[in-house]
């Protein structure tokens, strides 16, 4: 029985690997192991390791990283103590392969301790660019350490042979986020509004703002400047989602609630809202404000606009629906306008998801059950200019 080691830190990348947990954990063949760690530790961002187990899965491990400061330096810090855990507790669990999705550094530390342990690695949303946060380098790091890929897209997929890596170990899946559109069973209108305690309007925005980690304490003037464009609607209730455990997240957290507060009969905030209802809310938003990559992967299905602001996701593959502003009070209020305009309305119906369809778990599944591990270890960089190469 192969065993799969997923790692999850946060409740975003949790609710995109759900599908394939679900794969691992029913197949006869698989045995799934679970360690979580950051966030989902912490009681300041939900303690949302219960909602793992509220969903049926047996977590195998935890990993505690000490998240409590957000400041570059205890952020190492926690990097150092992550690795220290992983080391253990992938040691004890010792696992076939394991599982990591995206940038963050919960995810750099477990990929690191792997790497040294000799397990084999799949790394899911390689091949991405990001050039405003440290994710981009985290990213392409974890990328060179694995050993398979599975990335969103073709251009994705090329990219990760651009690094060097084999192209019969790298497979374009599709986006893990577009499979819960089709996996869960959304909520209605009335049906949201009674899940969150909180009444929609005519119009809706959800705001998911996050730091531009290579940028030095931009957090709190960008997230201000987005609060005074947001002031200035009119007839417009606002559903915020509160940041990651990035450098600079607790400020934009503290700015939430202190706007929530002032603002109780507008707005309203989530620690973690979870995949069921924050799609949910994509289905009766008018669009998704700030910076997150959900505006870009998840929202076009939706056909609803997406407000991009700075640059967080400056690199990505981005869908027609999405419009680029500069983290300026008057570019987000001109972007805001515009998706409003009748003729952006009218086109946002034609709108395509460039990251495809469901379907990224059961790929990924079939791939990790099958494919030959015995000589996974010894990568050998793919050279572009070596035409002779197979």
């Amino acid at each position: 029985m192969r065993k799969i080691c997923v790692i999850t830190g946060s409740r975003a990348e949790y609710g995109l690997l759900y599908g394939l947990m679900k794969e691992v954990d029913a197949a006869a063949d698989t045995e799934l192991q679970v360690l979580v760690t950051g966030m989902h530790l912490s009681p300041e961002f939900g303690l949302t390791w219960k909602q793992i187990e509220a969903d049926g899965f047996s977590i195998t491990g935890k990993v505690d990283m000490q998240l409590s400061s957000d400041s570059p330096a205890k952020l190492v810090k926690s990097m150092a103590v992550g690795m220290v855990g992983f080391s253990d507790a992938l040691t004890d669990l010792n696992p076939d392969i394991i599982v990591l999705l995206g940038d963050r550094f919960e995810i750099f530390s477990a990929a690191s301790a792997a790497m040294m342990l000799k397990i084999p690695i799949a790394h899911i949303h390689g091949g991405e660019v990001t050039e405003g946060v440290i994710d981009e380098s985290i990213r392409h790091s974890i990328s060179k350490m694995s050993h398979l890929h599975f990335t969103a897209t073709e251009e994705y997929r090329n990219r990760v042979i651009q690094m060097g890596e084999q192209p019969n170990s790298v497979f374009n899946v599709g986006a893990a986020g577009i499979d819960n559109i089709e996996r869960l069973d959304l909520l209605n209108r009335k049906a949201f509004e009674e899940s969150i305690d909180f009444k929609l309007i005519s119009k809706n925005l959800i705001i998911t703002f996050h730091p531009v980690t290579l940028e030095k304490e931009t957090a709190g003037f960008q997230f201000s400047q987005l609060l005074d464009a947001l002031d200035k609607l009119e007839n417009t209730h606002l559903i915020f989602t509160q940041p990651n455990a990035d450098s600079g997240g607790r400020v934009i957290i503290k700015m939430i609630e202190e706007y929530v507060v002032s603002h109780p009969d507008t707005s309203v905030s989530f620690t973690s809202m979870g995949p069921l209802r924050y799609l949910s809310a994509l289905q009766h938003v008018d669009a998704v404000i700030g910076n997150s990559s959900s505006g870009l992967i998840e929202a076009p299905s939706f056909n609803i606009a997406t407000v991009n602001i700075g640059d967080r996701q400056r690199g990505r593959i981005k869908a027609e629906s999405v419009i680029d502003c500069q983290p300026r009070c008057d570019s987000i209020m001109a972007a805001i306008d515009k998706l409003y305009s009748k003729k952006f309305q009218e086109k946002l119906a034609q709108i395509e998801n460039p990251y495809g369809h469901a379907g990224m778990a059961k790929k990924v599944f079939k791939i990790l059950r099958s494919y030959c591990l015995s000589d996974i270890l010894k990568k050998y960089f793919y050279d572009l200019n070596n035409k002779h190469q197979v």
